[in-house]
């Protein structure tokens, strides 16, 4: 579960984070090799999107340490800063600047951090915005886009920095169902390029399609780490066959 370098894309090791009295995530140990690809999912409230948010350190663990490609992130050095240089993050809202355009929202990291000109950064930015299919929106501001071209103008956007690892937080679950399935496509498209995926979701289609392994998480543990197939054929926790038959009903 390494690179050619020996080390695993994202590891934690005995992750505890709190928010006040409340222990979101306990004593979590995970390893996620290069490119791999990881869906988490669990009941609201399980803290999924806490463990996502320690892989770039949204969230900083109160003890353990999170490892991107061996640099230990949970430090404050010039290793960590280069190693979340690798991550990229699409979120739940969509978090686009709204008084730039969309080839502003996705030049500007490239050009302020990647330290790229403005032509080699829109140059890049254009390729990915056709590869999530909305290159003509490129000059609209995000208010004129429909949700699903938002969340594709965020993946671009993320996809910009040329991430080896793409962090997903419920990205589908702030559009209108017929929305969805635009983003998935993208999404599936991506898993299949061969980059570091980690993706927070209830969508359980795209898990069984694009994913290596699925997490299933309740009261900040990993209660489950099985491929796809055997997740949906035979979970192995009362919990998770209680949350898949809720799940899988509607």
């Amino acid at each position: 579960m390494t690179d050619a370098s020996g080390h695993a894309a994202v590891s934690l090791r005995q992750v505890d984070k709190y928010y006040g009295a409340y222990h979101a995530l306990r004593s979590i140990d995970l390893e996620i090799a290069p490119r791999e690809r990881i869906v988490i999912c669990g009941p609201s409230g399980s803290g999924k999107s806490t463990l996502i948010r320690c892989m770039n350190r949204l969230e900083v663990p109160d003890s353990g340490a999170v490892l991107i490609e061996g640099a230990k992130i949970t430090d404050a050095s010039r290793e960590a800063v280069a190693a979340l240089r690798a991550v990229g993050m699409v979120f739940q809202q969509f978090n686009l600047f709204p008084h730039k355009t969309v080839l502003e929202n996705c030049t500007l990291a490239p050009v302020l951090l990647g330290g790229l000109s403005l032509p080699e950064a829109e140059a890049r930015a254009i390729s990915y915005l056709d590869k999530v299919r909305i290159g003509d929106q490129a000059g609209k501001y995000p208010g004129q886009l429909s949700g699903g071209q938002q969340q594709r103008a965020a993946i671009a956007r993320a996809l910009a920095m040329e991430p080896r690892i793409l962090l997903f937080d419920e990205p589908t679950s702030a559009l209108d169902p017929e929305m969805i399935k635009e983003v998935l496509d993208v999404m599936t498209a991506l898993a299949g390029e061969g980059r570091t995926m980690v993706c927070v979701t209830h969508e359980m289609g795209f898990a069984r399609e694009a994913a290596d392994r699925i997490l299933f998480m309740d009261q900040g543990q990993i209660i489950e780490d099985a491929r796809p197939a055997d997740f949906f054929a035979a979970p192995k926790s009362e919990r998770a066959r209680t949350f898949l038959e809720q799940i899988l009903s509607h």
